[in-house]
């Protein structure tokens, strides 16, 4: 399966060469040259590396990775930027970042950052809860080794409930973990949505409803 990249850069010939030569290399990329669209593409869309140019129009992209780890999103990330200064550099890593390449850099060196860290990423174990894997690196989960098709809510609340099979997860919990201010907030009818979608596409699957507490999937 090949990695999903969110490439958020607003020069598109730069970016242009960047897209061509991760798509040659098998990798997905997406490539925003806002911040705001890139924001609002990380609601629908799971990706499993991020690749950000700082100076960016609407949202910079230092602000970008701080409103999704803000958020728990912890997907890899690496900057690259034109900048060189030490403070740029400081607020890059206090953002959230896990690498950082100035411009002009070498494409042969971007591959091989993108390859230490997804092989980071990769010794994290599956999470396996019965028939249910949870794959954090590619932020899928099979049932029965058929991945399923999930939203990026779906997906997020499944794998809390993996995480925590047979506890209780608390409704505060599941609103703390998984909503923030930047996407609008939860509410129990959501969490409820969420959790009927999860039972009609896992009939086989136990999640207990525990009346005036949250819920739980049995193993």
């Amino acid at each position: 399966m090949s990695s999903k990249i969110l490439f958020l850069e607003d020069d598109a010939l730069f970016g242009e060469t960047i897209v061509d030569l991760l798509e040659d290399e098998g990798y997905e990329v997406e490539h925003f040259m806002n911040g705001q669209d890139a924001l609002n593409a990380t609601f629908a869309t799971k990706y499993d590396l991020y690749l950000l140019d700082i100076n960016v129009p609407l949202i910079n992209g230092t602000t970008f990775l701080s409103e999704l780890r803000q958020s728990k999103d912890d997907t890899p990330a690496i900057f690259l930027t034109s900048y060189k200064d030490k403070e740029t550099l400081s607020d890059g890593f206090r953002s959230g970042a896990d690498d950082y390449m100035s411009k002009p850099f070498d494409m042969d060196e971007l591959l091989f950052r993108l390859q230490a860290l997804q092989r980071r990423r990769k010794k994290h174990d599956a999470l396996s809860v019965g028939k249910l894997v949870h794959e954090p690196f590619y932020k899928r989960v099979l049932y029965d080794g058929e991945e399923l098709e999930l939203s990026k809510k779906e997906y997020e609340l499944l794998a809390l409930l993996m995480n925590h099979a047979n506890a209780p997860v608390t409704k505060e919990f599941i609103l703390d973990e998984l909503w923030s201010h930047a996407d609008g907030g939860g509410s129990d009818g959501a969490i409820r949505v969420y959790i009927n979608r999860l039972k009609h596409l896992l009939p086989e699957v136990q999640i207990d409803n525990i009346r005036g507490v949250g819920y739980r999937l049995v193993s």
